[in-house]
């Protein structure tokens, strides 16, 4: 029976997708994480273990189970923030720079990555994990995740400026989402944006003849720098993680 035939019947066909994609979507693993838990023989679906990572699923009708070993590793998950100071680099470090991951543990910072980026110049909440659904979530378009800032310039932002950064501007022939920008003092700033292109506020601002003297980050998401001080570390509780993944509408098992 055709495509056609099947709709003039009026039976639906639900079409199956690649098991790395199902995965990821459920929020169970990433899919770099599915098919490393293919290759070990870690998945089950429909009580039988899959291996290879072309195996397709019908996301309405199979029933998809994570062994114990994979569900071991994922309870082994880590969560950082960090407060990077300036003067760090968030990855690939050119020779005589410092890289932000030496500021953890030598055990930390081989299980984890940053999710994001801060540039050598500026400072704040830095946030690092091992857990491949929560990072992708993180940078997708699609989730839009806040990410907050202290800004510094060195003279006072036009208000017309800031109407314009509400309506979003083109930067370099790129149309940029509306960013939030509230006053808080003397050439001091908010900045809410829900992108993280390369150096973008200071890009932003550049573009009108204005130039950053301080930028700190200091929220991602529901995620906040508090009272952590520059250079330190710390793991997210139990319940800061729950509540990061209600804020992704990661399913939990």
């Amino acid at each position: 029976m055709g495509r056609e035939q099947i709709i003039e019947a009026g039976i639906i066909a639900m079409d199956k997708i690649r098991i790395q994609k199902y995965c990821s979507e459920k929020g169970l693993a990433s899919r770099r994480e599915t098919e490393e838990y293919l290759q070990k023989g870690w998945i089950k679906v429909n009580g039988v273990v899959v291996t290879e990572p072309g195996t397709k699923v019908d996301p309405e009708n199979d029933i998809i189970e994570f062994l114990d070993e994979a569900k071991k590793i994922q309870k082994e998950s880590k969560y950082l923030l960090l407060y990077k100071p300036r003067g760090y680099v968030t990855n690939l470090p050119n020779a005589g720079e410092k890289e932000a991951a030496l500021l953890l543990s030598p055990v930390d910072r081989k299980q984890v990555h940053a999710v994001g980026r801060l540039d050598k110049d500026s400072e704040g909440l830095l946030f690092f994990t091992n857990d491949g659904v929560i990072a992708n979530r993180l940078k997708s378009p699609e989730f839009s995740v806040e990410k907050e800032y202290e800004i510094e310039t060195d003279r006072e932002i036009d208000p017309e400026i800031i109407k314009r950064y509400a309506e979003g501007i083109d930067l370099e022939g790129e149309n940029l989402k509306p960013v939030k920008v509230k006053k808080t003092g003397d050439k001091k700033y908010i900045f809410i944006l829900t992108e993280g292109k390369n150096r973008q506020i200071r890009r932003m601002l550049e573009k009108f003849g204005y130039k950053v003297t301080g930028l700190k980050r200091i929220r991602i998401g529901v995620m906040s720098l508090k009272d952590l001080k520059p250079g330190k570390y710390r793991s997210l509780a139990k319940r800061e993680v729950a509540e990061l993944k209600r804020f992704l509408r990661i399913d939990t098992y």
